[in-house]
């Protein structure tokens, strides 16, 4: 055995990958495992109460742990048959990627739980995003899939509620002003978008180094910040080179047939019917596809993205345009692709949205982004995936 001190780090990372891929192989045997001893009433047999009590005292298990383990070999008990057995599987891609190590129980377990209302044909599509991303934005990709494939479905025949109005309460205790608000999606959107570039840490100088106020503080410096601009409404700030707007976008086609729906900055959806109204007020730009743009490709005169160029990064990327990330564009910075140092233009097409965590890591890691075809494509490192295959988020760009 070779001592792993001896190991470069690429090969080093790269045995991590394949004992984790070993694990999961084994960690599915043992699910089926467990869940043939449930099947059987084990429990009983032994004289517990529960399968999980068994295993707490078999393999010294906490009893959550022991619970957790019960919960998921019964949920994929079902989607994923044993090897060699005349059952066939529920979930047939599932199956396939389980015994090649590459969903670990935590993926199989959103896998199998959100095929319970998809249809058939989009276990493959959802097998596939899962092989790359983690179970968490799994479950963020199989909500939005769920989404688009009912989203035309006709109207149920009872009219749904209304949707409950603002709320807001205030009380003056100790010589502070308490406050808890309820607001609509695009009310509190509207209030994210106010509030995020006020709460941003302060710079660390030598004089005052770093900022040491939790967020909690921030954001309440912010709020009473932004009660002192609203008294004098024309020194607003801005916020990504322009003053603090809302983005409603959407395609031509659909704003013409008054169908499907818009898109916030922060993701969620707006029906079609809403949008024409919203567009009368002030600090809603509504973004259509396909529509008449701004002069955009500035060449080589300013280093920095100007609200013309940022305002269409975000209509394309709608945020971290980093595979699996789902922060919002007004938490994103605009990364030249070739630098600018290096030459590169200040431009649509050498620009892409990342989060400060992923634009770091694009800077330091050997992570790389490109354009292809017009979209920001990214490519893992050789030790993360060999083959270095193009990856987009499909999140983002659904």
């Amino acid at each position: 055995m070779i001592e792993t001190r001896l190991l470069s780090t690429d090969e080093l990372l790269r045995s991590v990958v394949s004992k984790v891929t070993e694990i999961r192989v084994r960690e599915n045997e043992l699910m089926q495992e467990i869940a043939e001893l449930d099947r059987r009433g084990a429990a009983s047999e032994l004289g517990y109460k529960d399968l999980a009590q068994v295993l707490r005292h078999a393999v010294r298990w906490d009893l959550t742990t022991a619970k957790k383990w019960v919960t998921n070999a019964g949920l994929l008990s079902g989607a994923i048959t044993p090897t060699g057995s005349e059952l066939q599987p529920e979930l047939p891609a599932t199956a396939v990627a389980v015994a090649e190590g590459a969903l670990s129980i935590e993926h199989v377990a959103v896998v199998a739980k959100a095929m319970e209302t998809l249809p058939a044909e989009a276990e493959a599509p959802l097998v596939d995003y899962a092989r790359d991303h983690e179970p968490n934005e799994v479950r963020k990709f199989a909500e939005d899939l769920l989404y688009r494939l009912y989203q035309n479905d006709p109207e149920p025949r009872d009219p749904e509620p209304a949707p409950p109005g603002n709320e807001h309460w205030m009380r003056w205790k100790n010589g502070r002003l308490e406050i808890r608000a309820k607001l609509d999606k695009v009310t509190g959107a509207k209030y994210e978008a106010l509030l995020d570039p006020l709460a941003k840490p302060r710079p660390n100088t030598a004089d005052e180094g770093p900022d040491l106020r939790s967020r909690e503080e921030r954001e309440g410096d912010a709020l009473a910040e932004l009660i002192d601009l609203m008294l004098r409404a024309d020194q607003l700030p801005e916020h990504g080179g322009e003053p603090v707007t809302l983005t409603l976008t959407m395609s031509y086609e659909d704003l013409a047939n008054r169908v499907g729906h818009a898109t916030l900055d922060n993701g969620d959806r707006v029906p079609a019917e809403q949008v024409r109204q919203f567009a009368c007020n002030a600090g809603i730009i509504p973004m259509v596809l396909g529509g008449a743009g701004q002069p955009l490709d500035v060449g080589r005169k300013t280093r920095t993205f100007p609200a013309a160029i940022r305002r269409t990064l975000v209509t394309r990327d709608r945020g971290c345009a980093f595979p699996g990330c789902g922060r919002p564009p007004r938490q994103c910075d605009a990364h030249h692709i070739r630098h600018w140092a290096d030459g590169g233009d200040t431009s649509v097409d050498n620009a892409v949205l990342l989060c400060r965590h992923h634009h770091t890591l694009i800077h330091q890691s050997k992570w790389e982004v490109r354009m292809v075809t017009g979209m920001p494509t990214f490519y893992a490192p050789a030790w993360l995936d060999p083959q270095r295959r193009p990856r987009r988020n499909l999140i983002n760009t659904a």
